[in-house]
């Protein structure tokens, strides 16, 4: 294994690690040296990739950033209209909320203020949901009428809403909590049923 090879495989050891303790620690209070320790090297290597906790925090977000663009273009990937797509996403997202600490631990940063700079998953995440249900409008999926803003909110809410209280209770992340919100919010977008 090359020099940059290794060194690539910390990086992702301690974006990793940090998520992790970010996630159970929460950031104000967790350590490098917890951080560093949970990846298996030493803090000198930590410093190497990471100048501060704000900088590995950073890092997460960017690459929970870009799980997030990974996992919503896997939903457009799939095809089918876009209504289909976002209920499709939902249920990516959840699940993925459950099993990969990086993405969940991107979006609990995103909660907080103690974050300089970084990347606000919740607003990549809106946009995202606005993007598709403005194209269900446009392919006549959503009623003219029907609150396009208010459902985007509504999605954005209730989906890291479920990220923060599945930390108290996992059930917030099962599919049947995704199904059970789309069963009420189609029928105000559309008559048609879709899940």
């Amino acid at each position: 294994m090359t020099k940059q090879e290794r060194a690539t495989r910390t990086r992702h050891a301690l974006i990793r690690a940090a998520a992790e303790v970010f996630t159970e620690e929460a950031f104000a209070s967790a350590s490098l040296s917890s951080v560093s320790g949970r990846a298996g090297v030493s803090n000198g290597a930590l410093y190497f990739h990471f100048s501060s906790k704000n900088a590995m925090a950073v890092a997460v977000q960017e690459e929970a950033s870009a799980r997030l663009a990974g996992l919503t273009a896997s939903a457009e990937a799939r095809g089918g209209e876009a209504l289909d797509v976002l209920v499709h996403a939902t249920h990516l997202l959840v699940s993925l909320l459950e099993t990969d600490s990086v993405l969940r631990a991107g979006f609990r940063l995103a909660h907080g203020r103690d974050v300089a700079g970084g990347v606000d998953l919740r607003r990549q995440w809106h946009r995202w949901v606005e993007d598709m249900l403005r194209q269900a409008l446009t392919e006549g999926r959503i009623a003219v009428d029907a609150p396009v803003d208010a459902a985007a909110s509504a999605v954005v809410a209730l989906t890291t809403g479920w990220e923060l209280l599945s930390s108290q209770e996992l059930d917030w992340l099962s599919p049947d909590t995704i199904t059970a919100f789309w069963q009420l919010l189609l029928p105000r977008l559309s008559n048609e049923a879709v899940v």
